[in-house]
């Protein structure tokens, strides 16, 4: 297809007349049914790379998304647009609601649905009777990220996609390293892909690290910043009741701002609420863990700060890229206390079982003490009920054959050699981790151009900055003059909102 008739499509799908970087050639591939491998920076346009070939091929486009407030909100943007042949599968449906859509999965051309729904025989099967034109795994990058860890069904992709015959396929993400691509690569198993890389850094987004000598001094510069720049912006934290106990602070002490927390500890209804209350500048600061951000295509956000830092540079670079989508202006500030690292550690320290747990289970199974059935329930007992332990043994216990179609086949691996396999992996993983949070606090502790430091393990090219660089270059918080954007801010707190809502639909 001509470089004309493609942006025609553009045109009038999107309402866009030129294609931002990569997007072209990525759709092109697409269309000429080959796997493809992207690396676009946050905010450029990523949905379009599949959802334009979703309104021209025939048959369906099925994309695996991580989030069900990106699905839902993907869904609802195509739907304005007039698209209406896109549905997400998700838990979010009633038994009635997920009914109708199996029933109905034929007439649509765009489904979004997450890793562990894809492993359900039922729906899967469903999916098997399609014509299916593209198999999307969007944020590919939370295959390596999370993937080893606490949602192995992102392992299982792999499974899915042969067992739906191999259709062409396109995984896209905005940052990934060289060794978290091959990671990528390893898990999806993709033969003869094509592979698209952009640079990752965005030149008008300036780089901030400011050192505080205690956390009250955290909190008073946190105040200073959102009472003087009154744009959207998002405030990451790595605990939920810090992310609500700060915004509290901030709701006391800053004025004509609304202010609202977001965590996973929420229920799917509140999230949802806050997150449509942001998009639509009902709320202009929200106070979030990473469960906030990833795929919002909101385009005035002109301030990230990080409260807490994350574990590793590509999250980093992931909430960052969270402003500036429209090329304005924008700044990322990391507020840094020496004793912060022992946030992430302890995370770090809590995401994998216990080796005893491991031993005192594969003992049971082993001895034929537990059947099949009654597996999860005993781990669980074991594990103080944390349910992603459990999803980590189990597929680790599948990957070694000592469960094969719902049987015990200890006859496969040795007990001692499964106890041996089963630590290597573990002891592998919290090397790699700790690893990539040494890589984050040397970034924090450079002494040089903050942009360059950053982007070292992406990227050999730097782009040169559109406005400020970074604290060591040349930033002054004074030289930011941001634009501000009429707001439909009201005096009403969200909770409030949600209560309007809820009496209404009564």
């Amino acid at each position: 297809m001509s470089k004309p008739q493609l942006e025609q499509y553009l045109q009038a799908y999107f309402g866009f007349s030129t294609f931002r970087l990569g997007q072209k050639e990525i759709i092109e591939a697409v269309l000429n049914k080959r796997n493809a491998f992207a690396v676009l920076p946050t905010g450029t346009g990523k949905s379009i790379c599949y959802q334009l070939p979703a309104m021209m091929l025939s048959g369906t486009v099925i994309v695996v998304s991580p989030l069900l407030s990106l699905m839902t909100d993907q869904v609802k943007q195509l739907k304005a647009t007039g698209f209406k042949k896109v549905a997400a599968l998700n838990s979010m449906l009633s038994y009635q609601e997920r009914e109708t859509l199996l029933q109905q999965m034929g007439s649509y051309k765009l489904l979004y649905l997450s890793p562990e729904m894809l492993q359900s025989k039922r729906i899967l099967s469903r999916i098997k009777s399609l014509k299916i034109s593209l198999f999307v795994v969007d944020e590919a990058h939370c295959i390596s990220q999370w993937g080893h860890e606490f949602r192995p069904d992102y392992l299982r992709i792999k499974h899915a996609h042969q067992l739906l015959d191999k259709p062409p396929l396109l995984a896209l993400t905005a940052t990934a390293t060289p060794d978290v691509q091959q990671d990528i690569m390893e898990a999806l198993q993709i033969p003869d892909v094509e592979k698209f890389i952009y640079p990752m850094d965005k030149p008008n987004i300036s780089l901030v690290v400011e050192q505080v000598n205690h956390l009250k001094e955290k909190e008073d510069k946190l105040v200073e910043i959102i009472q003087h720049f009154t744009v959207p912006s998002l405030i990451y934290f790595s605990s939920r009741e810090e992310a609500a106990r700060v915004a509290a602070i901030l709701q006391a002490k800053v004025h004509d701002r609304n202010i609202a927390y977001y965590h996973g500890g929420l229920d799917n209804q509140d999230r949802l609420l806050i997150q449509q209350q942001f998009m639509n500048k009902q709320l202009d600061v929200i106070c979030c863990t990473n469960a906030f951000g990833m795929g919002i295509n909101k385009k005035d956000i002109q301030l990230v700060i990080h409260y807490h830092f994350p574990s590793q540079i590509e999250s980093f670079i992931q909430e960052i890229g969270r402003a500036g989508r429209n090329g304005q202006e924008s700044v990322s500030v990391t507020l840094y206390h020496e004793y912060d690292h022992i946030i992430p550690q302890r995370l770090l320290d809590s995401e994998l079982p216990d080796m005893g747990v491991i031993k005192q289970m594969l003992r049971q199974i082993y001895n034929n003490d537990v059947s099949v059935e009654d597996l999860k329930e005993e781990f669980m007992l074991k594990a103080n009920d944390v349910e992603p332990y459990w999803r980590f043994f189990r597929y680790q216990i599948e990957k070694l054959k000592i469960v094969e179609n719902e049987r015990f086949n200890i006859a496969k691996i040795p007990y001692q050699d499964a106890v041996i396999t089963l630590q290597e992996t573990i002891e592998k993983r919290y090397k790699y981790k700790y690893n990539k949070l040494k890589e984050m606090l040397q970034w924090l502790h450079t002494t040089g151009c903050r942009r360059k430091a950053l982007f070292t393990h992406f990227q050999d090219h730097i782009q040169k900055p559109t406005n400020m660089c970074c604290d060591y270059c040349d930033f002054q918080w004074e030289n930011w003059r941001p634009i501000f954007e009429q707001s439909n801010l009201s005096n009403q707190d969200w909770q409030t909102s949600l209560k309007e809502i809820l009496y209404q639909g009564e």
